[in-house]
């Protein structure tokens, strides 16, 4: 089960540079993203998950949930929509990869899926 994103860790986000995930932080946090579908992206240091819902209404009030939070923790999502698919990369630009930013905002992503489902 992907862990909870917690209101300490929201603040977090602001409070602090983000930090490049050590060998040992990604052997640690990745393998919950991973069993629930999230992969690495080839060539480049991120996560990436698609999505799929009943229709195009159910993916865009997922990506609205998701676009505010993202936005609380100005940590923003790239991604992409068509009808009932929604595919989103997670990588923070402020330390060239992944960190525990997109760590907690998969696993909130992952909430927001689960609730629709």
């Amino acid at each position: 089960m992907v862990p909870d994103l917690k209101k300490s860790q929201a603040h977090r986000f602001k409070a602090g540079k983000a930090h490049r995930l050590s060998t040992e932080e990604r052997e640690q946090l990745l393998p919950n993203l991973r069993a629930v579908g999230w992969n690495e992206v080839e060539g480049r240091d991120a996560i990436f998950k698609e999505f799929h819902f009943k229709d195009f209404n159910r993916a865009f009030g997922f990506m609205t949930r998701v676009a505010l939070q993202a936005e609380k923790l100005d940590h923003h999502p790239e991604w992409f929509n068509v009808y009932n698919k929604v595919h989103i990369t997670l990588s923070t630009h402020e330390c060239g990869g992944l960190s525990e930013r997109d760590i907690n905002l998969a696993s909130f992503i992952e909430q927001v899926a689960a609730s629709l489902s």
